[in-house]
């Protein structure tokens, strides 16, 4: 099979997301690449992607897949969540809708607070995972993934970050990622692991963008 050509650079990223937390924190770190960045909610207003995968990978790779065939764009996709090691690694894949598919970032950090009660600080360990699939018209580019350790807090600390990071504090720094600046979370976190690895990726699809004759 022939391998996709990618079109030239000028094009736009669409980020696979409806979540404006992420598009920000994708946008501040692929700052930079030769693609111009863009929200999936600029340019499309379908049905959302089912995510019925059991792992992050087949979450992220069929959200950048089917979002790049409806637009015909590059799209970014990532799918990321906690694992907690006590509660066999839930929420896992359901970190977004753990209190349900309508319940609120409180509301989930709630439940897991919840079902952590009576789990002592030495066996709290938890990590961030993301998977990150990039696609283009229909077809899957590549994939990376990133990750990074922690532990629940007993209460959310901090007012900065979103969704579980409240609660997850990072032994190296003393504190939870709801209490850094977004470039202390950005230089650690599972998604700046991942979007790094993204953005390495992208530079040489770029690349071969601007020499179709390589193919």
């Amino acid at each position: 099979m022939a391998e996709l050509q990618p079109r030239p650079s000028t094009r736009s990223l669409v980020v696979g997301t409806h979540n404006r937390h992420k598009v920000r924190e994708i946008r501040a770190l692929l700052r930079g690449i030769p693609f111009e960045v863009r929200s999936i909610d600029e340019l499309y207003d379908g049905p959302d992607v089912v995510e019925d995968g059991h792992t992050f990978a087949e979450n992220a790779s069929k959200k950048a897949v089917e979002f790049s065939k409806a637009t015909g764009e590059l799209v970014l996709a990532d799918d990321s969540g906690l694992e907690v090691d006590a509660l066999d690694g839930a929420p896992g894949v359901r970190s977004a809708r753990y209190a349900g598919p309508a319940k609120s970032d409180a509301d989930n950090t709630r439940k897991l607070l919840d079902e952590l009660r009576q789990i002592p600080d030495a066996e709290r360990n938890a990590r961030f995972r993301c998977a990150i699939a990039v696609a283009d018209r229909g077809r899957l580019v590549f994939m990376v993934d990133g990750s990074v350790e922690g532990q629940i807090a007993q209460a959310p600390r901090g007012s900065g970050g979103f969704g579980y990071d409240p609660v997850f504090f990072v032994p190296s720094l003393g504190k939870t990622f709801a209490e850094v600046p977004p470039k202390v979370k950005n230089r650690m976190s599972h998604r700046g692991q991942a979007l790094r690895k993204a953005r390495e990726k992208l530079a040489e699809y770029a690349d071969k963008a601007a020499k179709p004759g390589d193919f």
